[in-house]
């Protein structure tokens, strides 16, 4: 796209015909000057577009803009998310799905810079939280890499348009036949990952994925008590596993499973910032064997248990501990920021009325840009999201899942095949990874089945409406 520059313009009609004027008793270079500016008439659309974005930029930023040192403008294609890709959104549901327009960049008298995206048509405009540039892009948000961290190895397997999975329990070939008729590409395996094991271990389930025409996501798990026993020796093995892991085929990999608590980490250890280490390990090891296997990040357990502190020796709450990522530079290795979303009772679109409250982890696009937005623009994959309904089982929720008791088969179907669309027309997901397709477990304890797209009886409700959204 052609980009344009220009320089000491003033932002009024007014003001720049006086200019004009003036410009025109002097020299031949200053003339040219004045050429850089706007045409202030209401039917150029440049100028259209200039003075939209500033006024924009002035309410939103509460700043003055009627002279500005520099701006710039160019003609657009937003792939990465359109025109709210460059915006903290606090719900993901509220994207414009506009992929073309102008992008104005102004530097104001102070030295501070401003972005927008406008649609041609000027109706629609979005003032950048995210500063790009043809000559720098968007930063990763507190990428200011640990210097004890090693450099990042170069990867960009995460390019690619969305795509729809399922975790299974059983790799069958009536498993692959729902997961077909939902349209879905990608199957998800949970691995453990033992001291002394070697990753060529995984070289069956790759092949098993692979025959069957899926690709295979892994999320690699080890022991706690280990890791937190010998950190550094331990983590020398697991990231080798990964490598190994990576060299037999696996197409992604998750590295570890909700680090942000002490069920799957060490008490007292938990930490964004000490994840990050086992994460950039993980990664270079990882691209290092197969630079196409996409490195998702742990997706940590979505909560607010931990308080307004964010942190106890038991855990941290999943916002503080991304945020405690972001700051120790996890952005430079990963290619999709990993999340979970399980908790929903209401439709994924929605953005208020759950009858438990307004905690952001409650609602599908509020859970969606806390991860993306801490990350400069990197995507986001969901290796786990699921609706928990109890239809069809002989016994109620536990106590601790009992807000999923008025969900049936038939909104848990509508909800997936909502968030799977929500999904792909945001620009920001990648990966959406159904849990679960086949597990058959409901207990006391323990009611996987209840998110299980099989219901009992043998029915897939949820095959049918993903497949209606994702073979369009």
């Amino acid at each position: 796209m052609q980009r344009f520059s220009r320089y000491f313009v003033g932002a009024t009609s007014v003001l720049l015909m006086a200019l004009v004027v003036l410009l025109l008793s002097l020299p031949t270079n200053a003339v040219t000057l004045a050429q850089a500016a706007p045409t202030a008439t209401p039917n150029d659309p440049i100028w259209r577009g200039f003075s939209a974005s500033r006024d924009a930029i002035q309410e939103a930023r509460n700043v003055d803009l009627t002279l500005v040192s520099k701006w710039e403008f160019e003609e657009s294609e937003w792939k990465d998310g359109g025109i709210d890709g460059c915006v903290d959104l606090v719900d993901i549901t509220t994207y414009r799905p506009i992929y073309f327009g102008w992008t104005y960049t102004f530097t104001s008298m102070r030295g501070q810079v401003f972005q927008t995206r406008i649609s041609f048509d000027l109706k629609e405009v979005a003032v950048c939280d995210k500063i790009v540039t043809a000559d720098a892009p968007a930063p990763v948000a507190g990428a200011t890499i640990d210097p004890n961290l090693p450099p990042p190895v170069a990867g960009s397997a995460a390019i690619g348009g969305f795509e729809l999975g399922g975790q299974v329990l059983d790799m069958s070939l009536n498993t692959f036949g729902l997961m077909n008729r939902a349209g879905m590409r990608w199957v998800k395996q949970q691995v453990h990952y033992a001291p002394g094991e070697n990753g060529s271990k995984v070289a069956g389930l790759v092949n098993v994925a692979h025959s069957n025409g899926f690709k295979i996501l892994l999320s690699v798990k080890g022991e706690k008590a280990d890791l937190g026993a010998n950190f550094d020796g331990y983590l020398a093995g697991y990231a080798g596993f990964l490598g190994q892991a990576a060299a037999a085929g696996a197409d992604a990999i998750e590295v570890w499973n909700e680090p942000n608590i002490d069920r799957e980490w060490p008490a007292g250890q938990v930490n964004g910032g000490t994840y990050t280490k086992m994460l950039a390990a993980s990664f270079n090891a990882i691209k290092s064997s197969n630079g196409n296997t996409i490195v998702i990040s742990g997706a940590p357990a979505p909560t607010g248990f931990f308080g307004t502190a964010g942190c106890t020796a038991q855990g941290c709450n999943d916002d503080t501990f991304m945020q405690q990522m972001a700051q120790a530079g996890a952005g430079n290795y990963m290619d999709c920021i990993g999340l979970h979303y399980n908790e929903g009772v209401i439709p994924p679109g929605q953005a208020s009325g759950d009858p438990r409250g307004g905690y952001p982890t409650y609602y599908f696009g509020s859970m969606l840009a806390r991860g993306y937005n801490l990350f400069g623009g990197k995507p986001a994959c969901f290796t786990e999201l699921g609706y928990l309904s109890p239809e069809g089982f002989s016994q109620a929720l536990p106590a601790n899942f009992a807000w999923g008791q008025n969900t049936s088969s038939a909104q848990q179907a509508t909800w997936l095949s909502q968030a799977a669309t929500l999904s792909a027309q945001s620009g920001h997901v990648r990966l959406l990874i159904v849990f679960n397709v086949d597990f058959p477990y409901f207990t006391a304890d323990d009611p996987q089945g209840g998110y299980a797209m099989l219901r009992p009886g043998g029915g897939c409700p949820s095959c049918d409406a993903l497949g209606a959204v994702m073979k369009k």
